[in-house]
């Protein structure tokens, strides 16, 4: 997503004009080149290099961040996602940047148990099923209580991004098809909202310029993002994997959630009786199973309201961008 905000402000139609970019990243661009555009290599764990991105500029997108389902140490979790994100908050009140967009995540209030038609009067959970969940929500608390006169912030919770080069979904997916032997989680039924990069890209772009703007409504606040109907996780996907010209085989095969979360829960113990020699966690867990089958559905209405957020694509088009990357 990070590369997509970036495209986004240097774009000839970009709603905030930039007459400097400059981007504090662990990774190369991408292939991106502008002759406003600064790269700089580094840690947002780094002060230093961090003070250094922030020095002389007006606004900031926050997006760096360590995306989790329990494949990482919790404390390494933590220390990407909320000391990354305090050390930001440091540099830009130390250097006088006047606004802060930081992306937060759905999971900021992830209970583990379904949550229907909800919006941000949802309250925080008292406990959270994993690290990432719980390092998210607290640097989320702690960008919108730095909400002040000289420091203008807002946090976006993006529904599940999806799109070309998406790592965490549609490569898996993808992967899984191209094996011969494609499987899908519980029954059906359950249903999550998703967003193509693109438009969660335009949502922080939008926010920022609110912020630049002087919107007061939009201060201190955080925000939901979606651009389309809630659907099941595993039916949305599909589409896109068999738009590429992949193929799905079985057509129609699901593991019951029980039997998926027992795989799981022997994952997990296979990881943990390994432990003393080897330190890692699987992917597949029981928490990854719940997530995928669990109802997960809000709404973005209050984007659209207080700063006026509209899909840049529609998702039919968004589709179509996506599957022809992965069919190349």
């Amino acid at each position: 997503m990070g590369s997509r905000i970036v495209r986004g402000l240097l774009a000839d139609d970009s709603v905030l004009p930039v007459q400097e970019l400059r981007v504090l990243d662990i990774k190369d661009l991408q292939g991106i080149t502008d002759d406003r555009l600064t790269f700089i290599n580094g840690d947002v764990r780094d002060q230093t290099t961090v003070n250094e991105a922030c020095l002389g500029v007006d606004g900031v997108i926050h997006s760096a961040a360590l995306v989790d389902w329990g494949a990482n140490r919790p404390e390494v979790v933590y220390d990407i996602n909320f000391n990354g994100t305090k050390n930001l908050i440091d540099a830009c009140k130390g250097n006088g940047v006047r606004a802060l967009v930081s992306t937060s995540s759905v999971d900021a209030i992830y209970t583990g148990k379904p949550l229907r038609d909800i919006d941000e009067l949802e309250p925080y959970p008292k406990k959270y099923p994993n690290m990432y969940g719980q390092s998210k929500s607290e640097a989320e608390q702690l960008v919108i209580s730095n909400n002040t006169s000289s420091l203008s912030t807002c946090t976006i919770r993006p529904a599940d991004i999806w799109g070309e080069g998406d790592p965490y979904h549609l490569e898996a997916l993808f992967n899984m098809a191209k094996s011969g032997f494609y499987v899908r989680l519980g029954d059906g039924k359950s249903k999550c909202q998703h967003v193509y990069v693109g438009n969660c890209a335009h949502a922080h772009v939008l926010a920022l310029k609110a912020l630049l703007d002087g919107n007061e409504n939009v201060e201190g606040q955080a925000y939901f993002i979606t651009d389309g109907l809630a659907g099941n996780f595993f039916e949305f996907f599909d589409q896109i994997v068999l738009q590429s010209g992949q193929r799905v085989w079985p057509k129609n095969l699901w593991l019951p959630k029980w039997f998926a979360y027992g795989i799981g829960a022997i994952s997990e113990l296979i990881a943990w009786l390994v432990r003393p020699i080897k330190y890692y966690n699987p992917n597949f867990s029981r928490f990854a199973v719940n997530y995928t089958c669990t109802d997960l559905i809000f709404t973005s209405e209050k984007a659209k309201r207080d700063f006026g957020f509209e899909n840049k694509y529609e998702v039919e088009e968004a589709i179509e961008r996506t599957a022809r990357y992965y069919s190349g």
